[in-house]
């Protein structure tokens, strides 16, 4: 693993985007209401940040985030199923999970319904554990 600190990529109101050394985009999300533009923004971002460098492998922390909107969800599932088919080696995914119940109800949906052949997410209580997972997932 690199010592290396991530380097800020994209922020907007939604939350930040950074590149890792190791080689993953790093999701933190801000607590607070959110509106879809800004939500696709961020996340029309992360697929260019994963374009640009080749990558297959995310970090997703999701702590201080609040419950999606069913529009969100709907546009989430549409999201990742399109950017994972782009990724025939498969894109993967890891969940640190929000403090929120009613958050971590709805990505478990989101998981289910976008996890398939090339879209992998893994849900994790702690940044630690993600970022172990993600350094198997070479």
């Amino acid at each position: 693993m690199s010592s290396a600190s991530p380097r800020l990529y994209f922020e907007n109101p939604i939350g930040r985007l950074y590149g890792h050394p190791d080689g993953y985009a790093i999701f933190q999300f801000n607590a607070g209401p959110r509106k879809l533009p800004e939500l696709q923004s961020l996340f029309n971002q992360a697929r260019r940040l994963l374009e640009l460098n080749r990558w297959h492998r995310l970090l997703t922390d999701q702590r201080l985030l609040d419950p999606y909107t069913p529009e969100e969800v709907a546009w989430i599932v549409d999201y990742w199923r399109a950017t994972a088919a782009e990724h025939p080696e498969g894109l993967y995914g890891a969940v640190v999970m929000s403090h929120n119940v009613f958050t971590r109800l709805v990505m478990g949906q989101i998981v289910q319904d976008t996890n398939g052949a090339t879209m992998h997410f893994r849900r994790f209580e702690t940044e630690p554990e993600a970022t172990a997972w993600l350094a198997q997932v070479r």
